[in-house]
């Protein structure tokens, strides 16, 4: 398990077997602490952490470029460039591929292409535009990422093979798009039926959705809503009390966790939406949620603590059974759409895009000329930007 310090550019590991915690290393990129930085400023010291998805081997980037962990110590990584220094990394499912963004090479275009790295013989090429992370579905085969606008955030699903160096995304047609942007790395359900998303910049949202289908079973914000730009005090004080990163899910099928500022995490089933409180912290709130490979759930508090906590419930825990559920979700998915051309300029053109709701081709969006102020801002803006072209035509 790894943690970001909360001080300065450095990531903590601990081994978390047989129940039982223990501090194993740690990997710090700078001494310098974050002092008063705050936002952007803040957030581009903080190191980029990815997991080996087979191995006790853990991947950093951040000032002074690539470390690795594994329990040896800390070493530069095998086959890639040690100054590399990216904002988003991934591994892909096989392991055998290093994905970073944005792009580092001469001839890349930043946001808009990623870095994909072959540890085996240490070449570096080009993929696609992607950034806040990479999760894989637990079915095999398919993965999903974002990439992010100020306007609206494409949820990008793409298709991996499997024992090919070096592996690379490759976008498919299904997508999700989401209002603004500032959300965090999808997650998904251990049966691969459900997708949850942490967002966004102007609002503690929380969106969760039904897996293959997309459909939105699941939206809420968590405290009051933004008031708008510019932020006042007091919201940014709402902001440093919410956490980013505290929803996980669990070993139960379609049961998702959120932890609260009370110290409380609230059991969620997300079909029912029925609601269940556990208190779990006395006098400082929860600043991270994130749940182990084996089903436990890790909650970090604000007074430094650190818990693992073992899930108990009469409902079905994702075995064998999940599984294969999760397979089938997986293959679903992509029996149901296609990929977007190798040789795509554009690929928003391509794209078929959900909010969980409605659903749009890319030629239906070019004709949309009114939208209401409950319509989500991209779609507003949309509309307002097509009246006055077509006006002018």
């Amino acid at each position: 398990m790894a943690g970001l310090d909360s001080e300065r550019p450095a990531v903590h590991i601990w081994g978390c077997g047989e129940g039982q915690l223990r501090e194993l290393g740690v990997v710090c990129l700078s001494p310098e602490v974050y002092g008063d930085a705050l936002g952007w400023e803040r957030a581009a010291r903080t190191p980029a952490v990815v997991w080996h998805p087979h191995q006790a081997l853990l991947v950093v980037s951040g000032e002074g470029g690539l470390r690795q962990w594994t329990p040896a110590g800390v070493t530069e990584p095998e086959g890639a460039p040690a100054a590399a220094s990216y904002r988003s990394l991934a591994f892909s499912p096989d392991g055998q591929t290093l994905w970073g963004a944005p792009s580092l090479r001469d001839e890349g275009g930043g946001w808009e292409s990623s870095d994909v790295l072959d540890l085996a013989s240490g070449t570096i090429g080009a993929g696609p535009g992607w950034d806040t992370g990479v999760a894989e579905h637990p079915g095999g085969g398919l993965v999903v990422t974002l990439a992010s606008d100020q306007g609206a955030t494409h949820c990008l699903f793409a298709r991996v093979g499997q024992g090919t160096a070096p592996a690379v995304m490759r976008p498919l047609r299904r997508a999700l798009i989401l209002d603004c942007d500032g959300y965090e790395t999808p997650l998904f359900s251990a049966d691969g039926r459900h997708m949850a998303v942490r967002g966004n910049a102007y609002d503690h949202s929380v969106e969760v959705f039904e897996f293959p289908s997309l459909r939105r079973v699941l939206a809420t914000t968590l405290g009051d809503p933004s008031p708008g730009y510019p932020y006042p005090q007091e919201w940014l004080d709402q902001m440093e009390t919410w956490s980013r990163h505290n929803i996980a899910f669990g070993p139960q099928p379609g049961v998702l966790w959120i932890a609260t500022p009370r110290g409380v995490l609230v059991e969620v089933d997300v079909e029912t939406r029925k609601p269940v409180e556990h208190e779990v912290l006395t006098g400082s709130r929860c600043s991270a949620l994130a749940a182990t490979a084996t089903g436990e759930l890790v909650v970090a508090s604000s007074e430094g603590e650190l818990l693992l906590m073992s899930v108990l419930s009469d409902s079905p825990q994702a075995g064998p059974a999940g599984e294969d559920v999760a397979s089938a979700a997986a293959t679903g998915f992509l029996e149901a759409t296609d990929e977007v051309p190798d040789d795509a300029d554009d690929l928003e053109a391509y794209l078929v895009l959900t909010d969980g709701t409605r659903t749009w081709e890319a030629d239906d969006l070019s004709a949309v000329t009114t939208a209401s102020t409950t319509d989500p801002t991209w779609l507003q803006l949309q509309a307002a930007i097509n009246k006055v072209r077509l006006a002018s035509e």
